[in-house]
């Protein structure tokens, strides 16, 4: 892959805006809606799969996680990565909704962390990650990438299951605004 120069200021703020916005997706917009679907079920509706082949929002979680931990906390951040990602689909206890969304919840503030303190300088580095060989840059993309797919998928199984509106999105101002950044009374 090749990367046009620019000089090194722009370099760096294209790197950091990068980042950001990684940690801004991933936190701020793909994780609360996932909050906001695990609210509305059950855990056995967490568990729940239309054929043995399709997956529940609790394999999802799981597989989020680790896909997270391997591909950022692990390959960009340099832990020690223990994923095993057969168990993550192939999971059937019915593991609380409440123990999963801790298990993510910490997944992503060691992610944030480790995005947090990356050097933006550093986004061109190669890492081996899953058998890919990737820049920090591709790996960081991936796990946004990732977590969307997933994220739209455990939000369409939450409105599947409780035929609810989940209500991200605030339209008064004219403007779409994440519902849960309303302040009380408005």
């Amino acid at each position: 892959m090749s990367v046009p120069s620019q000089k090194t200021g722009e370099t760096k703020v294209v790197g950091e805006t990068f980042l950001a916005k990684a940690r801004d997706l991933l936190g701020s917009d793909y994780w609360p809606k996932i909050e906001r679907s695990l609210e509305i079920v059950s855990d056995e509706q967490v568990w729940w799969r239309s054929h043995d082949e399709s997956n529940s929002i609790g394999n999802l979680m799981l597989h989020l996680s680790g896909n997270a931990r391997q591909w950022i906390v692990s390959g960009v951040g340099g832990a020690n990565s223990v994923r095993d990602r057969p168990q993550e689909f192939a999971e059937r206890s019915l593991i609380p909704r409440d123990e999963l969304i801790k298990q993510l919840r910490e997944t992503l503030a060691d992610v944030d962390e480790v995005l947090r303190r990356l050097d933006p300088a550093t986004l061109l580095e190669r890492r081996t990650i899953q058998g890919s060989d990737v820049t920090l840059l591709e790996a960081i993309f991936h796990v946004v990438e990732h977590f969307s797919m997933h994220t739209g998928q455990i939000i369409l199984l939450a409105k599947m299951l409780t035929g609810s509106d989940l209500a991200f999105y605030d339209f008064s101002s004219g403007a779409p605004r994440h519902s849960w950044e309303r302040k009380p009374g408005e």
